[in-house]
């Protein structure tokens, strides 16, 4: 089965004549129809407010696509704070959902005005002694514990994971933060990662709004937004069936008509921080081969490599390849596509069947947006790629310009070392 790239050969050919690879492509027309079908599929919802995961992909010129429509930031660090208040999201169109967080971070996000999500009942005490008081609006992360599963299927494991309070700790943190001046609150919670299954929303909100009623009931705490995070995945493979966000939308609003309304809770805002869902089916790597090798497997060697795309090499993720032009070509050859780095898990793909390439063939990344340029790092000193994107008339915009080794070095400029550094990129340009 095969994927269809958001862009052919011959706008990858005219692309690269102006950017050499590789780069990070992001399509705004496909961001643009998501977010919309989003905001439809939850439109019942009064107070509902997507929070984008800054995380996932932290650029400001396609957030702000994002907050044309009305959609606020999830940060979870002092510069993703910073990054966010740049283009104009401060007071509550932020929500700062951190853990093991440093008290600068906390300060910054209270000066901002953001929701803070409390990730542990002892980030209580450390909130009031970090800002002197507790803000009115306050949020908790909830972690039931145990495995998390819709139907009989385990979909994940939260009693292993970091984050979030007990069952019986949120009922005491809400009594806590009420005495402590709190008035409104909020529940958070995320137990699932990626999911491909229209079921995953509907089934968190029924064990938070549950729990919700029982929350405001015991402990008198006026819950305002319950925020079912992130998990809803993308199809990485082309054999899945994406998720129906409008079937799920709906799904979540009749459990909340079972649950919230009969409570007398009908006035609940839905929130939502979803990061790979928004952006990722809408970016890729575009990348070219440049070596090929013939030894105990065929290897086909690509001028991108892990500092560019992570997750092969970190979770063995699968990100699908096509290869431009060939895009109805037989798949009869078997190839590991590798970068460059000095790790032999710096492969995009591992005996994978693809159409035969040839040196200099330009190949696409699938579904990059999301997890994908942010995850990059500086190994063996190599450097960040731009990323461009492909804009609704078809012309590019560059939204990042590639890293260079000024940049890489710039972290010495305090150091005698830097002016012997600049000397000798300066000496290996001429």
């Amino acid at each position: 089965m095969k994927k269809e790239p958001f862009v052919n050969k011959e706008q990858l050919e005219k692309i690269t004549k102006e950017y050499p690879t590789p780069f990070h492509l992001y399509d705004e027309k496909g961001i643009r129809d998501n977010v919309k079908a989003l905001k439809e599929a939850f439109s019942w919802n009064k107070g509902y407010k997507e929070y984008f995961a800054v995380k996932a992909t932290p650029n400001p010129y396609l957030i702000q696509i994002l907050r044309e429509y009305g959609c606020g930031c999830d940060c979870s660090s002092y510069t993703e704070l910073l990054l966010s208040q740049s283009i104009g999201a401060v007071g509550e169109d932020i929500m700062f959902s951190s853990n093991d967080t440093p008290a600068e971070e906390f300060a910054l996000a209270d000066k901002l005005g953001a929701i803070i999500n409390l990730d542990d009942i002892t980030h209580i005490d450390f909130l009031e002694e970090t800002i002197g008081r507790i803000p009115k609006t306050i949020s908790c992360r909830y972690n039931p514990g145990g495995l998390f599963k819709i139907s009989n299927d385990i979909m994940d494991n939260p009693g292993d994971a970091k984050y979030g309070l007990t069952t019986e700790q949120m009922f005491e943190a809400f009594r806590i933060l009420k005495e402590k001046g709190a008035e409104e609150f909020g529940m958070h919670a995320f137990l699932a990662s990626n999911t491909v299954t229209n079921d995953y929303y509907p089934t968190l909100a029924k064990l938070l709004f549950e729990t919700a009623v029982k929350l405001q009931r015991e402990t008198g705490a006026h819950i305002k937004f319950i925020n079912l995070s992130g998990g809803i995945g993308i199809p990485y493979r082309p054999d899945q069936t994406p998720n129906d966000i409008k079937a799920i939308g709906e799904g979540v609003r009749k459990v909340y008509e079972e649950v919230l309304v009969p409570a007398g809770m009908g006035d609940v805002a839905l929130y939502t921080e979803l990061g790979r869902f928004m952006m990722g089916p809408y970016g890729c790597v575009v990348t070219r081969a440049i070596h090929e090798k013939h030894t105990h497997k065929e290897y086909v060697g690509v001028d991108a490599c892990a500092a560019n795309l992570m997750r092969p090499a970190m979770y063995g993720a699968y990100h699908h390849i096509t290869v431009a032009g060939k895009e109805d070509a037989p798949c009869d050859h078997m190839y590991d596509i590798t970068g460059s780095l000095c790790e032999n898990n710096d492969k995009f793909a591992i005996d994978r069947m693809m159409p035969e390439i040839e040196l200099g063939d330009l190949l696409v990344i699938h579904d990059t947006g999301a997890h994908g340029f942010s995850m990059g790092y500086n190994y063996n000193g190599r450097l960040r790629s731009a990323e461009i994107l492909l804009c609704e008339d078809g012309s590019t915009q560059l939204i990042r310009r590639a890293e260079t080794p000024e940049d890489y070095f710039a972290t010495f400029d305090s150091f005698p070392i830097y002016e012997t550094l600049k000397k000798n990129i300066e000496d290996a340009k001429k």
